[in-house]
């Protein structure tokens, strides 16, 4: 990850949105292709996209144009992923890879920086480096590549050293950020994968995903169970109300709000669904559910392919988490978009995908 949250979104601008603008007009044949192989899952997010700028009508925020651009970040960032699709399955499953190996070498990085140099307690939250510095974000980001590794077993005997060690320390980094969102959301679509999968690489997964759970609980529980329900009934309760104050236009693009629970004010609802309700009132609320529903559409009629099964793992630990945080759909790239706008993105890339629909040897191997 990047060094600062300014640099990562320079370099955003600069890998993704500057090409997906300027290469817009010559692929528009791609991209009319990509709407009409999808056009349920590009109606709800234009339609979504819409309605956030119409909310932009009622917003206390005076920034309209500030707010405006982070609506065409978000569409151009979308509208790269079909162009992407058209460097074939090999070299898009490269590429992820790669992301997923630079990923963990931060991980790794942010583990010997945290406990080795800065000499913290074991103890302690783990706080990694540059954007996967917050806890519980970087839980949910290191937790998306580890998904993205697991069931892409190299065939090469060689390259399963690397595999696993890069697993290891993505797996680490999560159990020492002490995310329960993340673990939980992580553990979930291991155990569910077999259904799906039906391969023996998946069963052993599970097995080992639950066996690690209960010794987690069995040697640490007092640490997991510390903080409690860390006050997510009550900033649930305190948004619902918040929602029924705004029902129908909620607070507008960019409204700034704080959730008042238990004595104590959060920056945001904890919750994915109820943050849109809250900014964008019901009616965006279900259009945000539209696009999420018509991406699992999506991954299911892909579910004969490898790359379709990995989404359905992805699809399941995001929506995990948009229970417990990732409240920012809207905001400048950060890590929530790893586990709302990315799953969307990847899901543009499955008519490219489908071609491959061989067994689980293209990417698991043999196991």
């Amino acid at each position: 990850m990047a060094p600062s949250n300014k640099l990562y979104q320079q370099g955003m601008i600069l890998f993704m949105w500057l090409p997906a603008l300027l290469m817009a007009w010559s692929a528009r044949r791609i991209l009319l292709e990509a709407w009409q192989r999808q056009p349920a899952l590009w109606g709800a997010l234009v339609l979504f996209l819409l309605w956030g700028a119409l909310s932009l009508a009622w917003s206390s925020n005076e920034e309209v144009a500030r707010e405006s651009k982070r609506l065409i970040y978000i569409l151009l960032f979308l509208l790269a992923f079909p162009l992407i699709g058209q460097m074939g399955p090999s070299r898009i499953r490269l590429l992820l890879r790669i992301g997923a190996g630079l990923l963990a070498i931060a991980a790794l990085v942010s583990i010997v920086r945290f406990y080795g140099v800065l000499a913290m307690p074991l103890i302690t939250r783990l706080e990694g480096i540059g954007e996967i510095s917050h806890p519980i974000l970087g839980a949910y980001v290191v937790g998306v590549a580890a998904l993205l590794l697991l069931y892409d077993l190299p065939k090469q005997r060689a390259l399963r050293l690397g595999w696993l060690l890069a697993l290891a320390c993505l797996s680490a980094f999560v159990a020492l950020s002490q995310s329960r969102g993340a673990a939980v959301a992580l553990v979930i679509p291991v155990i569910m994968a077999p259904l799906w999968f039906r391969d023996r690489h998946s069963q052993l997964m599970a097995l080992f995903a639950v066996v690690s759970t209960g010794l987690a609980f069995y040697a640490v529980y007092d640490l997991i169970a510390a903080r409690g329900s860390s006050f997510r009934p009550e900033i649930f309760r305190s948004a619902l109300h918040m929602i029924g104050e705004h029902p129908w236009g909620g607070l507008g693009l960019g409204g700034h709000y704080k959730v008042e629970a238990a004595g104590l004010q959060f920056d945001h609802t904890h919750n994915m669904f109820t943050h849109v309700a809250v900014e964008f009132g019901v009616p965006g609320m279900l259009l945000w559910i539209a696009v999420w529903l018509f991406a699992l559409g999506e991954i299911v009629r892909a579910r004969d392919t490898v790359f379709g099964k990995i989404l359905l793992c992805l699809w399941i630990y995001s929506t995990m988490a948009m229970q417990f945080d990732a409240a920012s759909l809207t905001a400048t790239p950060r890590a929530e978009w790893f586990v709302s706008w990315l799953p969307v993105g990847l899901v543009m890339l499955l008519p490219w995908m489908r071609a491959e629909n061989d067994a689980c040897g293209k990417i698991c191997g043999s196991t």
